[in-house]
């Protein structure tokens, strides 16, 4: 009973400290990188996938849960930019956010049955994917093509979506493999560790 208590009690504050990181990042902007593309890559969804390989799903969608309202939150008080005001849709800045790490849950957990780093950076990489594949889908689905284009003649909606997903999609996938395998070996490490000891000492 101690011991289902305890494993709470660390999820919930895990979930409470990373979501607060993203918050963070994004209220001191230092989650965004200026890119080629002209748009921001950002690092505000690692804690979330950071949070699902550690802790499982549900610690995963929290935090994600966490960084959607924040966005929705930003979206209605402060937008950055024109495409900011379309992130004031629940379905664009909260649903992928709870979704993702769903899926980057879900290829950990089936992949780290063969290897646990190999799994870490392709549940890191997909999942990143999969959450710029579930905004774009949302933006076009709430708004329409004209939030993407512009309004632009001759600009299809698939045209600036492919591009997008490409100039940052890729690099932030790229991001989360990175950072997230680094984050995540110190920690199995120290567990790993840690248990090493208590065994040589037992």
């Amino acid at each position: 009973m101690k011991d289902t208590m305890g494993a709470y009690i660390r999820k919930l504050v895990l979930t409470g400290a990373l979501g607060a990181l993203a918050v963070f990042l994004g209220i001191t902007r230092l989650g965004f990188f200026p890119w080629i593309s002209g748009a921001s890559i950002t690092i505000l969804h690692i804690p979330a996938i950071i949070g699902a390989i550690l802790e499982g799903p549900l610690v995963g969608a929290g935090i994600g849960a966490i960084f959607g309202v924040f966005s929705l939150i930003q979206a209605n008080i402060a937008p950055n930019t024109p495409i900011d005001v379309a992130f004031r849709h629940p379905l664009v800045s909260v649903l992928p956010r709870i979704l993702f790490p769903l899926v980057t849950w879900g290829l950990f957990f089936l992949i780290s049955k063969w290897k646990k780093i190999p799994a870490v950076i392709i549940a890191s990489v997909v999942g990143t994917l999969v959450h710029t594949v579930l905004v774009l889908s949302m933006l076009v689905l709430t708004n329409g093509s004209g939030i993407l284009t512009g309004g632009a003649e001759g600009v299809t909606v698939w045209a600036v979506v492919g591009a997008i997903f490409i100039a940052n999609g890729i690099p932030e996938s790229v991001a989360a493999g990175i950072l997230a395998t680094l984050v995540v070996a110190a920690r199995l490490g120290i567990a790993s560790s840690k248990r090493s000891k208590l065994s040589s000492e037992n």
